[in-house]
């Protein structure tokens, strides 16, 4: 089993998500047996990118990464300091505002879980098929 951790809370908010979805790229590409396909990696980096923006934009602005790579799943979990759990919303069609983004990691992933902290804060994990 592979596991990479980043904590950014020391990542400026303008590039924190290109820098999740970097460090995301880079560890996929790093798997070995077995290798992760191209539609794979674009999954996991879509579904980081959007959990990730969203720890940024509606959960106190900064995050944990954690990528696991188990033998047919790739776990990301992201924790935030914010308790509010994320809910489903109408997506907005005409003004831009968003609701896309928690039906999508929904619909891409396995199962996906999100496990409040008793100190505050909450962890979104997404498995996703390896």
């Amino acid at each position: 089993m592979d596991t990479m951790r980043v904590d950014a809370t020391t990542i400026p908010s303008a590039t924190a998500a290109a820098h999740a979805r970097e460090t995301t790229r880079a560890f996929l590409k790093a798997l070995r047996q077995p290798a992760v396909d191209s539609e794979t990696a674009d999954t996991a980096v879509l579904v980081v990118s959007e959990l990730v923006t969203n720890a940024l934009r509606h959960g106190g602005g900064t995050y944990t990464l954690r990528l696991t790579a188990h033998p047919d799943l790739i776990e990301v979990a992201v924790d935030d300091p914010s308790p509010q759990a994320p809910r489903l919303r109408t997506p907005d069609l005409n003004g831009g505002t968003g609701g896309f983004g928690w039906p999508m990691v929904n619909h891409l992933a396995r199962a996906t879980s999100v496990t409040s902290h008793a100190a505050g804060g909450k962890t979104i994990s997404a498995l996703l098929a390896r």
